[in-house]
């Protein structure tokens, strides 16, 4: 989209300067607004034309059932899919009684902004009816950050050259009718009509909905107050049925008058309590946002904002798409995660209803960690939903009978609902996914009172689970079999090494946090032979590697397989799993998504730099990025290993994975961990930002197309400024008392007030690496153009 003519490059906001039906889904995507609780997407107020109308509220789903061929033990026996709730975007207008509908009339002009600093999405419309009246709109939107429960719009219509009579009807609307899904197993499940009504109201300028799901058992509420500004010929009523709720405005304006409609939203939602409970919620949210004001609302979001940009922002010169890009992509996994609150983090976040609204992995491996360093707590929230879901994980554990927990591969509300054993509950890798975002918080916040409630649990929980799954062979070696790696095209694989790392991980990190804690522990059961189990599964864990290629296996044997013939498939047939059948990928050197790559970035330390180098050139000619979630981890072995023309390319297909577009489905929500990719490309690759014996360490290096790097990062309560400018690095402390750092393994450190600078070491790189044909990344030109926007917009 981003390369569209009517997408502007720009460094602080994403701006559309013309209406495109054709890219009307993409663009509800990406002018999404949401805060981790409360998500709209970019849908015109009018309602339509609309290429998907979305409205969600975290956590809120129903029911669907899993229809299998032949059923068998331990399947999950429904799914969880989430739901379009009552609408409270809708501002109708009516122009002398034709609506205002673009497909229609004459459009002169439409614009839309959204604006990465305020957290608002401004629309101007210059439109002539059919009858020949002319008008302008404008209309700004946002949902709060600061009221999780809120969202607003202020809706202006000004006559222009004649006498116009204008009508605004501002509505709440619950089961809209939606388009039919296209028959992509990404695409959500659409249920129809999933609210049954149960109260309504109307007095005045407010008006209330609120239903439940007929199987999932939610109660939903949605409410809204308005304030209207017009001449002394405006006038209002109101009116309520089951599944509308609306405000009529009617005004005659003069050329040059205006008509303001200002709507501020609440939304509530609850699994236990009752009807009138719920409705008093969305009142009372209601009554504090209308407190607040449309202006206060505002005011707020910006000072919201402007906090997490001076903790968050990150600062590219040289490609003013990838600058734009990187701001885009924090936005957006900000209003993922910010107000969650115990709630978990969906794959597309709250911007469509792709992957049916799932939780997956992505969210520990690659958003929390960038949440860590940005906004931390947002991560113990995130957390805390998994500490709450450890009962189902638990009797999931057992039912497959096994101990500890076993966590979902993808879900809503803690339940498994993979109907695919060898690409879901096979997987379990997720285990230690999760501990690995538990250690990364507490090491980066030092959040004892985290710890002990919510860390010890779940580090236990996860570390008995791979002590039940895993064995000791004859010769003592431990070994996790029949479970499936990131690498969704290699499944049901003996010891996987990403698996087997992630478990040695979180093995080593449950004993410590039981020796930090033995009194916790005992109350969990844990006694000092268990602690020693984990030990010396940890020291003996295989980790599968081939002498005579001088590689590791991405599994045990998997080396040995028979290579894909990429000579022989053709550019229509990727994605690989659209055409061809998993038995014949799962028996084939073929590599849908970094797995034994990603697992060099996040557990390094297991690997010498002669390895990394070799394994990366290896894997690089069997990957084919079927999956989003790839490129980025690509980006940051690449430039750890020297390849710094490739991990540019590889970061642009990272960042641009929604504003390009380049998987065909972001009409279907945003890929959230793709846009954190882009931070963990830039901060992680180019900036060099590991994590070393408690220290945060850094071995910086730029590819020649970018001119200078600066980032921020918050670390136990400090914050850290790192700048890349040619072949130096200066590390800045911005907030909180003196730090060490690491440089290239040099210790520094750090106080207020003085910056210090080192040079950059450069890197050595063998011959590039080969990618299957036809699957290198696109190559990245230096994008210098545009910048002229940062002093017009700053």
């Amino acid at each position: 989209m981003i390369t569209h003519p009517a997408y502007m490059v720009e460094p602080w906001c994403l701006r559309e300067t013309t209406l495109n039906l054709d890219v009307l889904s993409q663009s509800e995507s990406v002018f999404a607004l949401a805060n981790g609780h409360v998500g709209w997407r970019g849908n015109l107020d009018e309602g339509e034309p609309h290429g998907l109308p979305g409205t969600y509220l975290n956590g809120v789903y129903e029911f669907r059932p899993l229809p299998y061929a032949e059923a068998g033990y331990g399947y999950p026996e429904s799914g969880q899919t989430v739901i379009d709730v009552t609408n409270g975007k809708v501002v109708r207008l009516l122009v002398d009684d034709e609506p205002f509908d673009l497909r229609y009339g004459r459009l002169h002009r439409h614009e839309r902004l959204l604006d990465f600093r305020t957290g608002l999405l401004h629309r101007t419309a210059e439109w002539t009816s059919p009858s020949g009246r002319g008008i302008r709109v404008r209309s700004t939107r946002l949902v709060s950050f600061t009221q999780r429960a809120v969202a607003a719009i202020a809706y202006e219509v000004e006559a222009l050259d004649d006498e116009v009579r204008v009508v605004l009807q501002s509505e709440l609307v619950a089961n809209e009718q939606l388009p039919r899904a296209e028959g992509d197993p990404r695409a959500a499940a659409i249920l129809e009509s999933p609210l049954v009504p149960e109260d309504t109201a109307a007095h005045g300028t407010r008006i209330r909905l609120l239903h439940r799901t007929a199987r999932s058992g939610l109660r939903v509420g949605v409410a809204a107050q308005h304030v209207v500004e017009g001449g002394e010929r405006t006038a209002y009523t109101s009116e309520s049925s089951d599944d509308l709720a609306r405000v009529t405005v009617t005004s005659v304006l003069r050329p040059g008058q205006t008509l303001r409609l200002e709507k501020i939203v609440a939304h509530g939602w609850s699994a236990v309590r009752s009807a009138p409970a719920v409705r008093d919620q969305v009142d009372a949210a209601l009554a504090a946002a209308t407190s607040s004001g449309w202006q206060g609302l505002v005011d707020d979001q910006r000072g919201y904002l402007d906090d997490f940009w001076a903790r968050a922002d990150v600062e590219v010169d040289g490609d003013a798409e990838i600058q734009q890009a990187v701001r885009f992509a924090l936005f957006h996994v900000l209003q993922a995660g910010a107000r969650g609150e115990a709630r978990a983090l969906p794959a597309k976040g709250l911007t469509g209803p792709g992957y049916d609204g799932h939780c997956f992995w992505d969210t520990e491996t690659f958003v929390l960690p960038v949440l860590t360093y940005t906004a931390p707590q947002a991560v113990e929230q995130a957390l805390r939903w998994r500490y709450t879901t450890l009962p189902a994980a638990q009797e999931r554990a057992r039912q497959l009978g096994l101990r500890g927990s076993a966590f979902p591969w993808r879900t809503i509300n803690g339940s498994e609902c993979s109907g695919y054993w060898p690409a879901g509950t096979a997987a379990f890798h997720i285990n230690g996914d999760i501990a690995d975002a538990v250690v990364r918080y507490i090491r980066a916040t030092d959040d004892e009172a985290f710890e002990k409630e919510v860390g010890l649990p779940l580090l236990v929980e996860t570390a008995r689970l791979w002590r039940s799954l895993g064995h000791h062979d004859h010769h003592g070696d431990f070994h996790i079999d029949g479970v499936t790696g990131p690498d969704e095209y290699s499944a049901i694989s003996d010891d996987n090494l990403y698996t087997n790392l992630m478990a040695q991980h979180n093995l080593r990190a449950a004993a410590a946090v039981v020796e930090r804690h033995p009194d916790l522990a005992a109350a969990l059961g844990v006694d000092d032979e268990e602690t020693a189990d984990w030990r010396d599964a940890a020291t003996r864990m295989s980790l599968p590697y081939n002498e005579e290629l001088g590689v590791h296996e991405q599994s045990a044997g998997f080396t040995g397989h028979q290579l894909w013939d990429f000579s022989r498939t053709r550019e229509d047939q990727y994605p690989l799993m659209m055409h061809f059948p998993y038995f014949d990928l799962y028996r084939k050197q073929v590599v849908k998504q970094a797995d034994l790559v990603l697992a060099m970035c996040l557990r390094g330390e297991a690997f010498t730099p002669e390895q990394k180098a070799r394994n990366f050139a290896y894997y690089e000619q069997l990957t084919v990025r079927d999956s989003s979630l790839s490129a980025c981890g690509q980006a940051v072995m690449a430039a750890e290993v020297g390849h710094m023309r490739l991990a540019y390319d590889y970061l642009g297909e990272a960042a641009m994975m929604d504003l390009s577009d380049l998987e065909g489905n972001t009409r279907d929500g945003l890929h959230i961990a793709s846009l954190a990719g882009t931070w963990f490309a830039l901060v992680v690759g180019f900036g060099g930002m590991r994590e070393v014996d408690g220290l945060v360490a850094f071995s910086p290096r730029l590819p020649e197309q970018m001119v200078r790097l600066a980032f921020n990062v918050q670390f136990r309560s400090r914050r850290l400024r790192v700048e890349i400018v040619d072949n130096e690095a200066t590390y800045t402390l911005i907030e909180g008392e003196c730090q060490d750092i690491l440089h290239c393994g040099e210790k520094l450190t750090l106080t207020q007030g003085k910056p210090q600078s080192r040079p950059v070491e450069t890197a050595e790189a063998g011959p590039a690496p080969e990618q299957p044909a036809g699957r290198a990344p696109a190559h990245r030109g230096r994008m210098v153009g545009h910048l002229e926007a940062e002093a017009t917009h700053s």
